[in-house]
């Protein structure tokens, strides 16, 4: 790991690419991680907060174990614990560093990915992610009561939403910025399809009829979970059905955490890192991938989606998403041995572990 660089040796002595700056590979990587761990975090702290808040299951208990089928976690988290309780649920995900898509857990990723690229971003950044990741480790089950939960939640998504305007502010815009932003918004695409896919499903208890008052709650509490409520009621201030949450969760352009807006800057990303010649190779198959994925989105409407079946359109995305993320890695920071995608249950905790272990021996190294 880290020995890969994007640049072929017979063109350069030193090992970097040319253009607006030198990237080594374990650079690259380790940008588009830190991005991607950073907004990981945020969406689980809003995950958290909104099912507490809003969520509830067919038996009118909080929906705890939507946040496991979300996160794709069910073999992990019944590994550990016997049943979806709250105490359970919110330890797995905050301070248990066994799972790692817990809290602590990415934290420790974000602190290791920072401290590999401590050359390339600015003091301020560095300040930032360094208080708040040890915040984080430090987080301990006995601080979160019921009464604070909304209130770690918070500051959870504060520290991500300060952390995006230090980099907004201070990062240089070179090669390391536009793997950043693949990163966030590869990772955005990931977790609003993981949301609708399983809220979809799970939302209406057994007995209440669509439009009912339980179900237009429970509707609005996805779109809290995408932070797209007031985004949502501006052009739908009244009508609440789920092709529309879906339609604008999908496909709205106007939304910065819509698919559509996270494709079309994903794409543009990549065009401009095709920019540069030496590159231009290596991003032929994502952006194929990338362009399959937007045409099947804009050749849809969100009832054709949902006619068709919108869990098998889901569950397709996060499969090519998986492909993305293996065809950036092959290209720009070569394994010894070939990537193989794992089942799609399993994406999420095992990408994160492999991502873990390598940016660990990046900064030992």
């Amino acid at each position: 790991m880290g020995a890969g660089i994007m640049i072929n040796a017979s063109t350069s002595s030193c090992g970097v690419l040319p253009g607006l700056n030198g990237l080594l590979s374990r650079y690259a990587e380790s940008m588009l991680w830190l991005a991607r761990y950073m907004e990981r975090i945020e969406n689980l702290a809003r995950l958290m907060e909104v099912t507490e808040a809003f969520v509830r299951g067919p038996d009118g208990q909080t929906g705890w174990d939507s946040i496991i089928q979300i996160n794709s976690d069910e073999v992990a988290f019944y590994a550990l614990h016997t049943k979806a309780t709250e105490a359970d649920v919110l330890a797995f995900y905050i301070t248990e560093q066994a799972n790692p898509n817990s809290i602590k857990a990415m934290a420790h990723a974000v602190r290791e990915n920072a401290r590999s690229v401590r050359p390339l971003i600015s003091t301020e950044m560095w300040a930032h992610l360094n208080m708040f990741t040890r915040w984080m480790l430090d987080l301990q089950f006995a601080d979160i009561r019921l009464d604070s939960l909304s209130n770690i939640c918070n500051r959870l998504k504060q520290e991500c939403q300060t952390h995006y305007g230090i980099t907004e502010g201070t990062l240089y815009r070179d090669q390391a910025w536009l793997f950043y932003m693949l990163g966030k918004q590869l990772e955005r695409s990931d977790q609003i399809t993981r949301l609708i896919d399983i809220r979809y499903h799970t939302l209406l208890p057994h007995g209440e009829k669509a439009g009912s008052d339980l179900d237009s709650s429970q509707w609005a509490s996805v779109l809290r979970s995408a932070a797209a409520y007031h985004a949502f009621r501006r052009l739908q201030p009244v009508t609440t059905t789920p092709e529309n949450v879906v339609g604008f969760l999908l496909k709205n352009e106007g939304f910065p955490r819509s698919l559509a807006t996270s494709l079309s800057t994903f794409d543009a990303l990549l065009a401009m890192l095709a920019a540069h010649k030496s590159l231009r190779r290596q991003c032929i198959p994502v952006q194929e991938r990338a362009a399959e994925l937007r045409v099947t989105l804009q050749e849809q409407t969100a009832q054709d989606m949902i006619a068709r079946g919108l869990h098998e359109y889901m569950q397709w995305i996060q499969t090519q998403i998986h492909h993305i993320q293996n065809d950036i890695a092959a290209a720009f920071w070569p394994p010894a041995a070939p990537l193989t995608p794992p089942p799609l249950s399993q994406t999420q905790t095992q990408t994160q572990t492999q991502t873990q272990t390598q940016t660990q021996t990046q900064t030992q190294g």
